[in-house]
Parts: C-alpha cells; sequence; structure tokens
C-alpha cells in the first residue's frame, strides 16, 4: 500500500460554524472559495438534492449520479449549517480551500514530464472494450525474461515458464483496472498491453495545501499549465510499479508479470505524491463497473483518516461523523463495482498493526485542508475500517518476503487477511540487514530515475534500487520496491488469469467475465497453505544501516486452513490455472 496514500476531506455534518469554532474545529474564512463533497441519500432524486445544494450557496462542479456524490463549491462558511438536517444530504466533505499557485514555487520530484510524448487527455465517458482477439492457442512455454532470476516473486507463487505460463498467460479482453497514481503507458514493458482508449485520469494534481506548503508543486501540463495529466502519465512510479508486476509482458525484455497477456487499463485516481481524494476514486469504480472491467486493484487507502471510527472517544463528534460518511460514500461504489463482476483486491496496509486488535494512529488527519490543521493521536478499535480496505466485498492481500514469512511491515489479523503475497522485505535475509534485491522488481519510469538522479550520463543507473535492461536500442527501467502495494497487484495478476481461464462469454461489454465470488473463491481454494510460524509470536529482528537494532513481535493466530498472516495462504498462479 502506498505510504502516503490520503483523501483529503473533512467531512462536517450536523455542525454549524459556530458549534465547530467552540470545539476547535477549522471552519471556511468568509469569501474563501471552498471546495465540499456532498453525499446524497440514498434513493433521493438527484434534481432535487441537487436543488438543495444550490439553495445553501454551492455550485457543483461535478457529480457521480450512480454513487450520489458531488464535488461543491462555495464562498458561504455557513453551508453545511444550511445543510444540516436536509432529507435529502446524507454528508458534506471539505474538500480544499481553492487558491493561486506562485509561479516561483519549487518544482516537487514528482512533477517530472514523460521523455516520450502522451496522447491528448480524453474525458471519461463510456468506452468499448474493442475488436475481440482472435482464437487463443497453447503455445509451448517462452523463454524466460532477462531479468527472471531475480524475480524470487514469481517463483514463489509459480508464475514462471515452467509454471502457470506455460498453461496461461492471460486473456487480452481480460480487463485488469490499476487505481493508482497512474501509469507510465510508454514503458517498453507495459505498453504492448496498455489499453489507452480506455484510460482516463480522474484527478488532478495538489499544487499546495491550505498551508501553502508544496504537496505536488506547480501544475504543468501544456498549454495551459493544466493540473489534469494525460491518462498515461505516472509522476510518482507507484502505479507503474503495480501495474507491470501484474501485467509485464513476455517480450524479451526485462520482467514478466503475473498475467502477461491481459490488459491493463489505467484508472488514475491518486496525485503526483499520493493523495488519493474521495471523488476520484469512487467515480473510477463506477467507471471501472461500466466499462467491464474483470479486475480491480486498488494498492490505497483513502484518508484524512488512517482509519475510519464512528464513535472513537479521540475524535469530535464532526470528525466521527465524517469518518461515518467515508465508509458509506466508498461502500457505495464498492457495491455497485462488485454487482457488476469487478472482482476487487487491495492492499491491507503497512502499519504493522493486527486489524483484529487495539492499536494507536497519530497520523491522521494526514492532509492540512484548512490553515493549522494537524493530526491526533487516538486508539484504532476492530469497529473501525480502513476503506476501501476493509470494506464489504474486497480481498485483502498482506505481503511475503522472500523466505514466505509474513514481511515486517505488513498488517495482519485473524479474519482480516484473506489472502498473501510476494511484497518484499528488505531485512528477509539470513542475518537480519538490509539487502534491496529482497524487495520486488517491477517496471519505473525512466523520466522519474533522470529526475532523481538515479542515472549515469551513459544512461546506467547509480543507485542499487533501479535495474536497466535493454533489447537493441530500446531500454527499460526497473525499480525494487516493498510493501503490501506490491503483493496486492501479485494477488490481482492470479485473479485476472483465473477469469482468463475459467471466465464465459460478457454479452454486455464482450470479452469474458466471471463473477467475482467465484474469482474470491478459486482465489482461495488454489492458494498455498501457509501455516503460522512456530512459536506464533514471531520476533523480527532488524539490524539497521545506522547501527541500531530493532525488534518487534507479531502474533499470528488461526490455523493452517485460515490465519492472521497468511488468510488463506500464498496465492497460487499454476494451481489456479490447472
Amino acid at each position: 500500500m502506498k505510504r502516503a496514500v490520503v483523501i483529503a476531506f473533512t467531512f462536517l455534518v450536523t455542525a454549524t460554524s459556530a458549534a465547530a469554532a467552540k470545539a476547535g474545529q477549522p471552519v471556511a474564512e468568509a469569501g474563501r472559495e471552498t471546495e465540499y463533497v456532498v453525499l446524497y441519500k440514498e434513493g433521493v432524486n438527484a434534481a432535487d438534492a441537487r436543488g438543495a445544494v444550490q439553495a445553501a450557496g454551492g455550485r457543483i462542479l461535478k457529480e457521480n449520479g450512480t454513487v450520489g456524490l458531488a464535488t461543491v463549491s462555495t464562498t458561504d462558511p455557513g453551508f453545511t449549517s444550511l445543510l444540516r438536517g436536509s432529507a435529502l444530504i446524507e454528508g458534506v466533505a471539505r474538500n480544499r480551500s481553492v487558491g493561486s499557485v506562485p509561479d516561483n514555487a519549487p518544482m516537487s520530484d514528482g512533477a517530472v514530464r514523460k521523455a516520450l510524448g502522451a496522447e491528448a487527455f480524453e474525458e471519461p465517458g463510456r468506452g468499448e472494450r474493442g475488436a475481440p482477439s482472435a482464437a487463443r492457442r497453447r503455445k509451448p512455454a517462452p523463454q524466460a525474461e532477462p531479468l527472471s532470476e531475480l524475480q524470487w516473486d514469481m517463483k514463489q507463487i509459480g508464475a514462471t515458464v515452467d509454471g502457470s505460463y506455460k498453461y496461461e498467460q492471460g486473456d487480452p479482453e481480460v480487463l485488469v483496472a490499476i487505481l493508482d497514481t497512474g501509469v507510465d503507458g510508454s514503458h517498453p514493458d507495459i505498453a504492448p498491453n496498455f489499453n489507452r482508449e480506455l484510460s482516463r485520469n480522474f484527478t488532478v494534481d495538489i499544487p499546495v495545501d491550505a498551508d501553502g506548503e508544496e504537496v505536488d508543486g506547480p501544475c504543468e501540463e501544456e498549454p495551459d499549465r493544466s493540473c489534469d495529466d494525460p491518462a498515461d502519465v505516472d509522476e510518482d512510479g507507484h502505479g507503474t510499479h503495480v501495474a507491470s508486476a501484474l501485467a509485464a509482458p513476455i517480450n524479451g525484455l526485462g520482467i514478466a508479470g503475473v498475467a502477461p497477456k491481459v490488459s491493463i487499463v489505467n484508472l488514475r485516481v491518486g496525485s503526483d505524491v499520493g493523495y488519493f481524494f474521495l471523488q476520484p476514486s469512487v467515480d473510477a469504480l463506477t467507471y471501472a463497473a461500466d466499462i467491464g472491467v474483470d479486475v480491480a486493484n486498488m494498492s490505497f487507502y483513502t484518508d484524512p483518516w488512517l482509519s475510519n471510527c464512528t464513535g472513537n472517544p479521540s475524535d469530535s463528534p464532526e470528525e466521527r461523523l465524517e469518518q461515518t460518511t467515508i465508509r458509506r460514500a466508498m461502500q457505495r461504489a464498492l457495491d455497485y463495482a462488485h454487482a457488476r463482476g469487478v472482482t476487487l483486491i487491495t492492499a491491507i496496509g503497512n502499519q504493522a498493526v493486527d486489524l483484529t486488535k487495539d492499536y494507536v494512529d497519530r497520523s491522521s488527519p494526514n492532509f492540512v485542508r484548512v490553515p493549522g490543521e494537524k493530526p491526533h493521536s487516538r486508539t484504532i478499535t476492530p469497529d473501525c475500517d480502513i476503506m476501501p480496505v476493509e470494506g464489504n466485498h474486497v480481498i485483502r492481500v498482506s505481503a511475503t518476503g522472500v523466505s514466505e514469512r509474513k514481511s515486517f511491515g505488513s498488517n495482519y489479523g485473524d479474519g482480516s487477511t484473506d489472502l498473501a503475497a510476494p511484497g518484499g522485505d528488505t531485512y528477509d535475509t539470513p542475518d537480519n540487514t538490509r539487502d534491496t534485491t529482497r524487495a520486488t522488481l517491477a517496471a519505473y519510469p525512466k523520466a522519474l530515475a533522470v529526475a532523481r538522479g538515479e542515472l549515469n550520463p551513459d544512461g546506467t543507473p547509480n543507485v542499487a534500487r533501479v535495474v536497466r535492461d535493454c533489447d537493441g536500442a530500446v531500454c527499460a527501467y526497473y525499480q525494487y520496491d516493498q510493501g503490501t502495494s506490491m503483493a496486492s497487484p501479485r494477488a490481482a495478476g492470479v485473479a485476472a488469469l483465473i477469469v482468463s481461464e475459467h471466465g464465459h462469454q460478457d454479452r454486455k461489454h464482450g470479452g469474458k467475465t466471471l463473477n467475482p465470488d467465484v474469482v474470491e473463491a478459486m482465489l482461495k481454494t488454489t492458494a498455498t497453505r501457509k501455516d503460522c510460524p512456530t512459536p506464533a509470536a514471531y520476533t523480527y529482528t532488524r539490524h539497521l544501516p545506522n547501527g541500531t537494532t530493532v525488534t518487534d513481535t507479531h502474533l499470528c493466530e488461526g490455523n493452517r486452513f485460515r490465519n492472521g498472516f497468511y488468510g488463506y495462504g500464498i496465492v497460487n498462479a499454476l494451481r489456479a490455472v490447472r
């Protein structure tokens, strides 16, 4: 899961400006344009709800009629008060203040243009799957990719030339959506499987936060310095890594993904540095359902709250209502996608905590939406939910290291973990010291490597985490990364293989489809069972580069059939298609 992935909303449903000020909550300034996200009550007439918003002084900028979610702009600090108690409105969310960006604002690490050009951005809309491909024929297993020996992760799950590739490499008509920071669609080891026609960008970059601190940096998309990037760009690298791990083709270059012939659909919902807003996330999920996406990978969580609680005593009444609304809005989108055939797979998270037990969160809210806003410490109880991770119909994936032990940073919990997959752990070594190659290797945008100073003048990498492979004049770059964000797409790749092998004709969209509940059952029944360690209270030891030794103990509860570290087991590509 992305380390700094957040959603920038404050939900203020019942609090008046005066009450909020009395409670110490930040309020909108009179005359300052502020964006909100408004959740309509289910079943109400959308026109009536829009009327209520407009009567309260709001101007609707964007609306998702499927879920009943609208982005609204207003200069009235009493906007939430006017909507309070409306029979048409379920929640109101502060998005962010709207302001200008100084021309001399420094360029962020993520504000890097691609070295190669990109097609003009197309507005989101209903797409078509495209012409059916020729009938597939089983072929002899291909030769291993040049960097396959570095892919310990694929060996762990049987996604190799002697394993699943021999029987099923995926169907191009199976669509896998990457809900992330974007996908570098021109990367040589992604481009063959990249569906540019259906890919969309649902978000905009955030130049600065409410305190004026740089977030993504100035908007630079020419010709008018737009904050809307094209739908084949990734200025963070996270989404490109995820897409490549799932579906890098077998083409004699670099690596291969779990399902090297399925189609990648980039549904960008995260900003350059990884802030995920509610409206883009909801819009992407409903769009995925409407175009016939088969599998959606979601290696993120929506914030500003790491976990959303309804009655946490450390939160104000307004904050509790905010978190309740986050859960309801995201769940509506998850329900919609699941009901229309989308298998939903997500990273379980990287806080190294048991989600079935109490733990402390000191990071929330972690985006400055109004001046001076700060996170506060609070105890998270099991009735709180990370979204979309702990939503209904979502398959949660923990991470394993090269030895198959649960990765240190991976969240866990008996009843919370559904499956495990390779995500990497650089301290999973015999002497518990750091080894970069114990992370996972996948595609990396060259533009980022250049901008971050990771390449020599001749194009060779100058840092251990970046690897280059060339096929003649064509060179591609890859990076080592670790986390449950890396585990999730490897499980999603196996899900895509299951749809490819066992799916039936999708009469509505073309291609193949398979009930998500069937896909989930097959993922679990074909996974490699993995018991808890002995003793079940496993102590991680890490000898850090600065000479410090750190230990931490995680308790694995459950049995071989299902437990808190591995769920129903480590996904297995070979068993899923045999």
